[in-house]
């Protein structure tokens, strides 16, 4: 197992290297379709306006099938980062999901530390930003309702668009880049 995510973690090196729209030492937008590409993941991404919250944006969102989200980047009292993916719709009750998930107290990430460990700023964080986190610093947290949805919709890595996928390409993408996902009902407030 330790000789599969050292080669993962070599061919994701390469991948950086041969793509471009590198931003840094992180993958941007077009470095992201650049992977999708060189992994077999199909996507759709439907340029608009910059949206910073949910609820931004509902007029195109419409337009667009499938689950839209909305994401988290929180860090808990041990210092342990985390990345939530949820529907759009979903209500999270932070006090809470600490005993769901096995976590400290939660709160909010700063915008430098989520610069540094997923490559994107305030207002664009995502699930793809995984692709970034290369030394596994974040757990993902993903809602059942995404889990189990045929068209999920996140930023690709900037909030001036949007890149569907459908299910079986989301979980190619988390297969590439070494993420299994802790998948919570957030209604019941369970894991899976």
């Amino acid at each position: 197992m330790l000789r599969s995510l050292d080669a993962l973690a070599r061919r994701r090196k390469v991948l950086r290297r041969a793509c471009d729209g590198l931003s840094g030492p992180m993958i941007n937008r077009d470095g992201l379709a650049a992977f999708f590409k060189a992994h077999g993941i199909a996507h759709a991404t439907v340029d608009h306006p910059a949206v910073f919250r949910v609820g931004e944006g509902d007029d195109f969102k419409a337009a667009m099938p499938g689950a839209h989200t909305k994401n988290l980047f929180l860090k808990d009292a041990k210092g342990q980062i985390w990345l939530i993916s949820a529907r759009d719709c979903t209500q999270i009750d932070l006090k809470r999901l600490p005993a769901v998930i096995g976590s400290g107290r939660l709160s909010f990430g700063s915008g430098e530390l989520l610069q540094s460990v997923l490559g994107v700023t305030p207002g664009a964080v995502t699930a793809f930003a995984l692709v970034n986190d290369t030394d596994r610093q974040a757990r993902f947290v993903l809602d059942a309702t995404l889990w189990s949805a045929d068209v999920v919709n996140f930023h690709p890595l900037d909030n001036t668009a949007t890149t569907a996928l459908d299910q079986a390409s989301f979980r190619r993408f988390l297969t590439a880049v070494g993420v299994t996902p802790v998948i919570v009902d957030f209604a019941a407030m369970t894991t899976m």
